[in-house]
Parts: structure tokens; C-alpha cells; sequence
């Protein structure tokens, strides 16, 4: 696994990728959604724990069930997005871990140890989120990651008796790049790192 990725690659995951708020009118067709769960499921997550759990809201009336959850600067860019990817994480995900992780019992590890728990779903399932987002870019979509949605309503309405949580909310689709700000700045190595 020595190989570098090329500079088009590069630009396709990183460097040229925008973060979208405005989309062309373009089915995402539902093949691509498998093949990005597909791709992102390997991701390495802590004994491959695997939380999260996505909901890939898409039909008009599952829109419409997310709308009144969502911060008013979100509605229109989500409301015009293909699909809108609700990226949370399984509070029970060590019930899997027999499967997913079989040759020790790493699900004594977490049976009663609440924050445990709670510290690996997060940390995983956002993980996992970022993976999507990869996924999604190099299946040649465009995404919107963001906050700014009531979590216990979209709870209530998507995940409702399950011990799924919502982290936060992807919009996917073909992005218009008409309305693109311009790229905000980033951090300097020496800014953001040290070597020690």
C-alpha cells in the first residue's frame, strides 16, 4: 500500500472539493448510494466497531419531514439537494462486535461502561461521516456537510425507538458552482501542527 494517489485524485478529494449550497437538478440514482456505503465501509474504526448508521433522505415526502428540523440558512440549499445523508452512530454498536470484530470478545469491553460507549460512537460514526464524504467525492459527487438542524427533532422523526443519535447532515448531489463562496482560508503547517 506504498502507492501516492495522483494530483488530479488529490484535487477530486481535497484540493479543488468545495463545500456545495446550491445543486443541479440531477437524480443521485441509488446505485450510487450503495456504492458509496460500499467504499466507505473500509474505513478503519476502533476494533472496527463501525457505528454509524446513515439515512439517505431522498424521496419528496422524507424531505419534507426533515424540513422543519432544519436551521432556517439550511432549508432552501437541503429542500433543492438530491439526497440528504443523516450520518448518526448506533449507541448500541458493541452488540455487533461478535460479527465485526470476532476473534476476542471485545464486546465485554463496553457492556456497562457507559461513557466508553458514548466516547467510541461518536469518535467512530464521525469518522465514518468523513469517510462518506470521501466516498462521495471520489464517486464524483458534490457534498454539503453541516450542523444547524434540531437533533432531538430529526431523532424523533428518523430514529425514533432506536439507539441511533444523530451526529449531522450531509447534502449530496451535483453541485452548481455558480454559487460557490470564495474558499475561505486555512491554517499553515506551523499554525495548526508541531513535530515533536
Amino acid at each position: 500500500m506504498s502507492k501516492t494517489l495522483t494530483d488530479d485524485a488529490l484535487d477530486t478529494l481535497f484540493r479543488d472539493a468545495r463545500t456545495f449550497n446550491s445543486w443541479r437538478d440531477v437524480d443521485v440514482e441509488d446505485g450510487v448510494l450503495h456504492q458509496l456505503h460500499d467504499i466507505m465501509k473500509f474505513g478503519p474504526t476502533s476494533a472496527n466497531c463501525s457505528p454509524a448508521r446513515v439515512v439517505f433522505v431522498k424521496s419528496k415526502d422524507a424531505k419534507e419531514r426533515l424540513k422543519p428540523h432544519l436551521a432556517e440558512g439550511n432549508v432552501d440549499k437541503t429542500m433543492s439537494a438530491p439526497v440528504t445523508a443523516i450520518i448518526g452512530h448506533d449507541m448500541e454498536f458493541y452488540e455487533e462486535l461478535p460479527k465485526l470484530f470476532p476473534h476476542t470478545d471485545a464486546k465485554s469491553w463496553f457492556v456497562g461502561n457507559d461513557d466508553l460507549i458514548k466516547e467510541t460512537a461518536i469518535r467512530n460514526g464521525t469518522l465514518q461521516g468523513g469517510y462518506l464524504i470521501m466516498a462521495a467525492r471520489a464517486l464524483g459527487l458534490d457534498c454539503g456537510p453541516m450542523s444547524g438542524f434540531d437533533t432531538d427533532g430529526v431523532k424523533k422523526e428518523f430514529f425514533a425507538d432506536t439507539p441511533i443519535e444523530p451526529n449531522f447532515l450531509c447534502n449530496l448531489g451535483y453541485g452548481d458552482p455558480e454559487d460557490l463562496f470564495p474558499r475561505s482560508p486555512r491554517f499553515s503547517f506551523d499554525e495548526a501542527n508541531s513535530i515533536i
